[in-house]
């Protein structure tokens, strides 16, 4: 059985730095974010590994890694919430206490997803990909942001549905501030490799395609042994989305996938919008999906609301959900059982 954290009203968040910290010119976004959590009836408790970066991490491992196993254990943090993400969260893995982690809230992207698919995979508890902390230090959010709080408060047994978003944000513009942090201004239209509708139902399970696929073959990557244990060979909808690949790089790792049974009993995938899918070649984003409905015998989807070019769903790992595509809308049903 899966394992759903709930997240309280005036929660304590521990803040801590698995990856990248901040570097001193951006500690100003950190406590805005931090604020806004005030404002929002939150209580913090920030690590001192926010505050540091160094050679492409806040810290070493082992001390990213013990700050992290403290609030993980603490009973008095309800809620983990990295700054954002980074290069090197991989480095930790080894160095966690999975055996010593109390059920709460983990959520982020980017760098974050290989710890939260790692702690999904190893101890059945569910984990939520979606915001950073540093993109709701806004005035306002966009409203599929701010599902992420009412997402982390669906309670065991219950289900909470997110929608597609309007409108997506084309381009970061960090000199221009808005009430929002985003600047949605492009029509969001989720596509298919195949007719419409599409219809697909599963547990969830995915995340950054740049880091996680480098938890295959590890102690952290055993998908088949998660099946088993605790979904009782259900199938899985898995999600990702690409932060810097190539199309060829992309291939490669969706390949090395499926040699690696990650697509096993799978009933269907779901791709992000990406600033990368540079082609090689002629060799376009378009071509790797087809590539990969032809080799699956499964649908994908694509562009969707996940990663690096916002706003986001809120994508529980764990969790059994109805995804449902038609007319460049989607509907994700996410239940908590």
């Amino acid at each position: 059985m899966i394992k759903y954290p709930y997240l309280p009203d005036s929660a304590t968040i521990g803040i801590t730095a698995p990856s990248s910290g901040v570097r001193r010119e951006l500690e100003g976004i950190v406590k805005q974010a931090v604020e806004r959590m005030h404002l929002n009836g939150f209580r913090t408790v920030i690590g001192e590994t926010v505050w540091t970066q160094e050679k492409a991490k806040s810290a070493p491992a082992r001390i990213r890694a013990k700050e992290l196993n403290t609030m993980l254990q603490d009973e008095e943090i309800d809620f983990i919430f990295p700054p954002w993400g980074g290069e090197l969260l991989i480095e930790i893995l080894e160095h966690i206490d999975f055996e010593k982690v109390r059920p709460k809230w983990i959520l982020g992207y980017s760098d974050t997803s290989a710890l939260l698919l790692a702690l999904t995979l190893k101890t059945g508890i569910a984990t939520a990909h979606g915001t950073n902390l540093v993109d709701l230090r806004g005035e306002q959010s966009d409203p599929t942001t701010s599902m992420w709080l009412s997402v982390l408060q669906t309670e065991s047994g219950e289900a909470v549905t997110q929608y597609s978003s309007e409108h997506y944000q084309k381009k970061w513009q960090h000199d221009n501030p808005s009430p929002w942090v985003f600047h949605l201004t492009e029509p969001t239209e989720w596509k298919p490799t195949s007719d419409n509708p599409i219809e697909m139902k599963g547990r969830l399970l995915g995340g950054c395609i740049d880091v996680i696929r480098h938890l295959i073959g590890t102690p952290y990557g055993y998908v088949a042994s998660f099946q088993k244990e605790f979904i009782n060979n259900e199938p899985i909808i898995w999600y990702f989305e690409n932060c810097e690949l190539s199309t060829t790089d992309l291939r490669r790792s969706l390949v090395q996938m499926k040699y690696a049974g990650w697509f096993d009993n799978c009933s269907g995938i779901l791709f992000g919008r990406s600033p990368a899918n540079q082609p090689v070649e002629n060799y376009e984003i378009e071509d790797v999906y087809e590539d990969l409905t032809k080799d699956l015998g499964i649908p994908v989807i694509y562009d969707i609301d996940c990663g690096h070019v916002p706003p986001q769903i809120t994508f529980v790992n764990g969790a059994s959900a109805e995804v449902k595509m038609e007319n460049g809308k989607g509907t994700v049903v996410q239940q908590f059982n």
